[in-house]
């Protein structure tokens, strides 16, 4: 397992995050319907190009988490898209949960299927260049009604045999259990329910042997419901995320990154920068972090516009998010 514990260590290092590029097909077609942008295979090609290709990446970004497409799809220079950020020195990754459906005892909240073939599929995905994967479970609040313990303990059973099957195949597995932002619940009650959350995965994955050395944790931050008409400070979302994270998160763990879930780019960058500082302050065990979609991504789309005379805009739009979020990592 040293191996996966250098490619884990890798992803977290210093001033370096991850891009989450590994939005469905669904969700990429919507995402660049958004922005006035033809949906289809090609157009997302093109997408996946303006963010892969961008000269600079690597200075900021450790690793890039795919969609099972993109891991076959190539650059415009006709480099599969692995091979290019290899080339650069950013670790490729794949998302590889086959999605959500609602749970049959509790059909407000939802479970995420993928195991079975898992084991097979990450044979091919290794041999396509693969180096790290991705597991996303999906935690509903509302009030003290969700998440149930059911839905916690299942959810989190199925991410502790992903890490158990992803580390037998080779690959360095990323935990994210992720609570929704949706909701009008109260910053406090989403730190309870992230700490609940985390301490039901990591004893799940003691259960089945996991080796904790080599996993990181893709959380979201403690904030306030999107709904509840509270908006939290900085410092405020990095006490609370911080101390989810110490109550639940062992020491072993190489690294935690953060997603930016319905945050707007500025918001995850401040909100990022100031969890780094207090963490600097508490002396956290861990790396920490950014593995940002949508902050990274949206003022380049707005840019882009599916055209090709905008792709050098667009692409140094990118930089400049990405190059701020990596600043903000380190606290700066």
């Amino acid at each position: 397992m040293n191996n996966l514990n250098e490619t884990a260590k890798a992803l977290v290092a210093p001033g370096k995050g991850l891009l989450a590029a590994d939005e469905s097909l669904h969700t990429a077609d919507k995402r660049l319907t958004e922005y006035g942008i033809e949906a289809g295979p090609e157009m997302r090609r093109q997408y996946r190009n303006l963010f892969l290709a961008a000269s600079g990446a690597e200075q900021h970004l450790s690793g890039v988490i795919l969609f099972e497409e993109t891991l076959g799809q190539t650059a415009d220079d006709g480099t599969a898209f692995p091979a290019l950020l290899k080339a650069h020195g950013i670790v490729p990754g794949i998302k590889v949960d086959k999605g959500t459906e609602a749970m049959a005892e509790s059909q407000d909240e939802l479970i995420t299927n993928g195991l079975i073939g898992l084991a097979e599929r990450l044979v091919s995905y290794r041999a396509q260049g693969a180096r790290f994967t991705k597991w996303r479970a999906v935690i509903r609040i509302d009030g003290d009604r969700l998440p149930t313990n059911h839905a916690l303990l299942e959810n989190a059973k199925r991410l502790a045999s992903y890490a158990h099957i992803a580390q037998e195949a080779g690959l360095v597995p990323i935990l994210e259990p992720e609570v929704l932002l949706g909701g009008n619940h109260s910053r406090l009650r989403a730190k309870e329910v992230i700490t609940e959350t985390l301490k039901a995965v990591f004893a799940a994955v003691e259960d089945q042997a996991v080796d904790r050395t080599a996993v990181l944790v893709k959380t979201a931050m403690a904030l306030s419901g999107s709904e509840s008409g509270k908006k939290d400070t900085p410092e405020e979302v990095a006490e609370s995320t911080l101390e989810a994270l110490i109550a639940a998160v062992p020491k072993e763990v190489p690294g935690i990154v953060f997603l930016s879930g319905g945050q707007s780019a500025d918001q995850a960058t401040d909100n990022l920068r100031a969890i780094a500082l207090r963490a600097k302050e508490m002396d956290a065990p861990w790396p920490l972090t950014f593995s940002y979609a949508r902050a990274l991504q949206g003022e380049a789309l707005a840019l882009w516009q599916g055209k090709s005379e905008h792709i050098a805009a667009a692409q140094e739009a990118f930089i400049s998010r990405l190059a701020k979020v990596a600043a903000a990592s380190e606290g700066r």
